[in-house]
C-alpha cells in the first residue's frame, strides 16, 4: 500500500504487494500475509492521516463473513513502537505485509517517510509491527542502509518475499532513489540476515515502486523496480527485473513510458494471466499519452520476462475511448473473477467523462486467457451501468481505487471500488464474471485497507 497525491476530494491508498504466502520453512507461518491474529481470516489495514498528527495505521479483524467490527488503532505513540508521533511523519503511508518471523501470526512493514532523522528533514522510517492473537503489539526499526540525507524517504515503498529461496520473508525498501533487500530472518531482534543494493549504476536510474512475484517459475521470488531513467538521450520510466537467487541478477529493462510516470500514483501486480505457470507483470501508467493512461503487460517464462504488450482505452473490445485525463491504470488488482484459474485484471479508469466532468470515473475488468489479457470478453462499470447505485457525479472518482478480492469465499473474486460522492461498492463475482445483481455499499477505508 502506497498514499498518492490526492488527484480527487480525498486520500485514497494504492497496493502493489501480493498477500498470499507461499509455504514456508516452517509450518507454524502465517497461511495468509494479513492475518495479524492468526485466526485464519484475512484482516484489513488502512492508512489513517487523520488519527494523529504523524499518521497511523486502522487494523479492521477480518471473519468468515468479511471484516468484523473489531479494530485497532497503531501509531508512532503506542507502546513498543519506535519513533515519536510528529506532524508530517506519514506513518502508515506504505504497507507491506508478511509472517517475517515465521510463528504463525502476519507482521505489518510500515513506513513514515515523512520522517525527520538526526537534522534531515524526510529521511524516512521502516518499522515491523508484530502479529500476535490479540492483533499488532510493539515494533522493530529496519536500519536504514541509504544515504542520510534530507528528501531520501525511506519507505517511499516496499516489497516482500522470498528473494534467496530460503524459506525466510525478505524485505525490499527503497530509500535515496536506491533499493535495498534485506534477507531473513528479520525478528523481534532486528535483521539478521545481509542486505543487498540495488543500483543501475550504468545509468541514471532512480527507484520508485516495487513488484514482487515469480516471473520465471522456481523457488524464489523476483523482484521489479519501476523507476526513472534521467538521460538526456533516453529519459523515461522503465521496469526493471531482478532475479531472485543466492545473488540477486540484473535483467532486462521494459520502456513503460517516455516521459515521467507518477510513482506514487502507478500501479503494478504480478500475476499468471495466461495460466502457463509463470507470472506475468502488469504496471498502471495513469499519465501515459497526456494522462490518457494505459496497462503495460510483460509476460513471464522459464527466463523471466519475455514478450511485452500494452493495452488502453484504444484496444479491441475494451470499451471507451482515450481521452486526455481518463487515467486508465490509475489503479490496478488482479485475480480470478469467474473461476476459471485464469488471473484477471480490474483496471481504474477514475477520471473518465462520461456525462459533463472528468473525475466521474469507472472500471474495465480485463479477462485472462490463453493468450493473456485482452479486450475480449472485457467489462465495464461506471454509475450509469444498470444496476449500479448512485449517480453521475463530478470528483466521484469512480475507480480510483479497485480491488478484486474473494470475500464471500465462493471461488469467484468481487469487485470493489471506491467513490466519493455516492460511496463504495462490492461488485459480486460469478462464472460468467462481475455482476450487478447483489451490489453492495461498503465503507472506503475497507476497500483501501485491502491489502494485495
Amino acid at each position: 500500500m502506497r498514499i498518492r497525491p490526492a488527484a480527487c476530494a480525498a486520500l485514497l491508498v494504492a497496493a502493489l504487494v501480493p498477500v498470499f504466502t507461499a509455504p514456508s520453512a516452517s509450518a507454524a507461518a502465517a497461511k495468509y500475509a494479513d492475518d495479524f491474529n492468526g485466526d485464519g481470516y484475512r484482516d484489513y489495514a488502512t492508512y489513517s492521516p487523520g488519527h494523529s498528527p504523524g499518521g497511523g495505521v486502522l487494523i479492521t479483524f477480518g471473519t468468515a463473513g468479511g471484516p468484523g467490527s473489531r479494530t485497532q488503532v497503531i501509531d508512532q505513540s503506542s507502546p513498543g513502537v519506535p519513533g515519536a508521533d510528529e506532524e508530517g511523519d506519514l506513518f502508515g503511508g506504505v504497507m507491506a505485509p508478511a509472517d517475517f518471523n515465521a510463528d504463525g501470526y502476519a507482521d505489518l512493514a510500515v513506513t513514515a517517510y515523512g520522517e525527520d532523522v538526526n537534522g534531515y528533514t524526510d529521511q524516512g522510517s521502516v518499522t515491523i509491527l508484530w502479529g500476535s492473537a490479540s492483533g499488532l503489539s510493539g515494533g522493530t526499526s529496519i536500519p536504514n542502509m541509504g544515504a542520510k540525507k534530507s528528501d531520501g524517504h525511506f519507505g517511499r515503498d516496499l516489497a516482500v518475499g522470498d528473494f534467496n529461496g530460503d524459506g525466510k520473508k525478505d524485505l525490499a525498501a527503497i530509500s535515496a532513489g536506491k533499493t535495498y533487500v534485506y534477507r531473513g530472518s528479520i525478528s523481534r531482534a532486528g535483521v539478521a540476515g545481509s542486505v543487498s543494493t540495488l543500483d543501475k549504476s550504468s545509468s541514471s536510474f532512480e527507484s520508485g515502486s516495487l513488484v514482487a512475484g515469480n516471473m520465471n517459475g522456481d523457488a524464489k521470488t523476483d523482484l521489479v523496480i519501476v523507476g526513472l531513467v534521467d538521460e538526456p538521450d533516453n529519459f523515461g520510466t522503465d521496469a526493471w527485473f531482478i532475479k531472485g537467487g543466492t545473488t540477486l541478477t540484473s535483467g532486462k529493462t521494459l520502456r513503460l513510458v517516455t516521459d515521467y510516470a507518477d510513482l506514487f500514483g502507478d500501479q503494478g501486480v504480478i500475476a499468471d494471466f495466461n495460466k502457463d505457470g509463470y507470472g506475468d507483470l502488469a504496471v498502471g501508467t495513469q499519465m501515459y499519452g497526456n494522462n490518457k493512461g494505459a496497462v503495460s503487460l510483460w509476460y513471464g517464462s522459464s527466463t523471466g520476462p519475455a514478450t511485452s504488450a500494452r493495452i488502453t482505452q484504444a484496444t479491441s473490445g475494451v470499451a471507451g475511448t482515450p481521452e486526455t485525463d481518463d487515467r486508465f491504470g490509475s489503479s490496478i488488482s488482479a485475480a480470478d473473477v469467474n473461476g476459471d484459474g485464469y488471473q484477471d485484471l480490474a483496471v481504474g479508469a477514475y477520471g473518465e467523462k462520461i456525462n459533463e466532468q472528468n473525475t466521474e470515473g469507472g472500471v474495465h475488468v480485463l479477462r485472462g486467457s490463453a493468450h493473456g489479457l485482452t479486450g475480449t470478453g472485457s467489462q465495464w462499470f461506471a454509475r450509469n451501468t444498470a444496476g449500479v447505485p448512485g449517480s453521475v457525479a463530478w470528483n466521484d472518482c469512480f475507480g480510483d481505487t479497485v480491488r478484486l478480492r474473494d470475500t464471500d469465499r465462493d471461488g469467484h473474486a468481487d469487485l470493489f471500488v471506491t467513490g466519493i460522492v455516492d460511496g463504495s461498492l462490492r461488485l459480486p463475482g460469478r462464472s460468467s464474471g462481475i455482476t450487478t445483481s447483489g451490489v453492495t455499499s461498503v465503507d472506503t477505508g475497507l476497500v483501501e485497507g485491502m491489502l494485495q
